[in-house]
């Protein structure tokens, strides 16, 4: 079993052996993998990061992973972390990063946790794996679950993004096209997946899954000297990933690693979908379902969230906040990340430099604080977004005379 001591219950602290289950027998709170903490101690050390391989497999000592073939080896993970000085200088900011996942394997974070989990359903010889997904996750998916030789079936909205619904398809995987919102697809992936046996990463194996989103953490704290930012935002949809942060956080704590005040943790989600938002507002930290999301942040489009109330409580417990920008603000942000970094995000990174101006200028979020970003996704997922603002171009006659019309008084000299 390695370092895995078992599954721990999240509500109740129950402890369970490292099987496939994903909710506690006695209080049906949601599971996460417990480590032995000593025994990581003696492995998990600063020195040892720096001759390990530049993917998250580097924090194999955190990872519920027994069998190394098991590995899938599409090298997700160490993405960049950039310097943002010109987006700080725009928003009047100190100090401002951006770890960058637009440039894993399928262009978003969600290679991350589906390493894992596709490693998991290779360690249980599992007949198929799949997901329900708003398209990153089906990218993602059938990409790894193409290189480990396993059938691979989709389940999601038939209302995305072309593009989305294609990728899939491209690394051979099975599209089912839900005629409803995400909750639907998810709803009825969880019946086939339960009556035939199959290895869902987001469903029936999410205990293992969620665990590769905290490496985005730990890299973050290695990439930065060993240290994190006064305050990390990160998109919120089923808010899975807000929970895995806060999970890597506590793991370094307990391993002596941080401070007890670390980080603030921000979640960020769009206007027109934001159950967690609302949850975050209320008393009693419960996520208010959306039925129908509107908003042009598909990937965050998420009406009833699986994990919206445990990201609730990660907030909180880091003295972070929530927040939910308008479309109009979210396009925005896309904009400009990607005319002051050379970042193209999809509109879920939109989100977090929405939310980061909206928090710098209420005063939420102080000028001198460090701040890191998380850019979960690449923008070309989601070109439509843009077709409004940017029309086609009008071809210009191969001529000087034609070229210097076009141009007009934009030259420079």
């Amino acid at each position: 079993m390695g370092y895995v001591r078992g599954l721990r219950c999240r509500e109740c602290g129950a402890e369970y052996p490292p099987t496939q289950r994903t909710v506690c027998e006695a209080c049906f709170g949601p599971l996460e993998v417990a480590y032995e903490i000593e025994a990581v101690r003696e492995a998990f050390r600063r020195e040892a990061l720096a001759t390990r391989s530049a993917d998250l497999w580097r924090y194999r000592e955190l990872l519920p992973v027994f069998d190394e073939s098991s590995k899938v080896d599409l090298r997700p993970g160490f993405t960049p972390l950039r310097r943002a000085g010109n987006l700080a200088e725009a928003l009047g900011l100190r100090d401002v990063w951006v770890k960058d996942d637009t440039v894993n394997p399928t262009n978003s974070f969600k290679d991350r946790p589906v390493a894992v989990a596709i490693a998991k359903a290779r360690e249980w010889n599992l007949a198929a794996v799949g997901c329900a997904s708003t398209g990153n996750l089906a990218a993602a998916t059938a990409a790894a679950a193409a290189k480990a030789h396993l059938p691979c079936y989709v389940f999601a909205p038939a209302s995305l993004e072309p593009g989305k619904l294609l990728l899939p398809r491209i690394y051979g995987a099975t599209v089912v096209p839900i005629d409803g919102t995400y909750d639907d697809a998810n709803r009825v992936a969880l019946l086939a997946a339960d009556r035939r046996g199959w290895g869902f990463v987001n469903i029936n194996l999410r205990p293992y899954y969620a665990e590769g989103s905290k490496t985005l953490l730990f890299e973050t704290w290695e990439q930065l000297g060993f240290d994190l930012p006064d305050v990390i935002v990160a998109p919120l949809g089923s808010g899975l990933l807000l929970t895995s942060l806060e999970k890597g956080i506590r793991e370094l704590r307990e391993l002596g690693e941080l401070p007890e005040d670390a980080t603030r943790l921000v979640g960020t989600q769009a206007s027109g979908c934001a159950p967690i938002v609302r949850g975050f507002e209320a008393p009693d930290g419960r996520p208010r379902p959306v039925k129908r999301p509107e908003t042009i942040a598909e990937s965050l489009a998420i009406g009833d969230p699986g994990s919206g109330s445990e990201a609730i409580q990660a907030m909180r417990k880091t003295r972070g906040f929530a927040d939910d920008p308008s479309d109009a603000e979210i396009l925005e942000g896309q904009r400009l990340l990607a005319q002051t970094e050379g970042v193209f995000a999809e509109p879920a990174g939109g989100t977090t430099v929405a939310t980061l101006r909206r928090a710098r200028e209420d005063g939420r979020i102080d000028r001198d604080e460090r701040v890191v970003l998380l850019i979960t996704g690449n923008g070309l997922k989601a070109p439509g977004v843009w077709r409004e603002t940017f029309p086609p171009l009008t071809p210009v006659p191969p001529t000087p005379a034609a070229v210097d019309a076009f141009l007009g008084g934009t030259g420079h000299g």
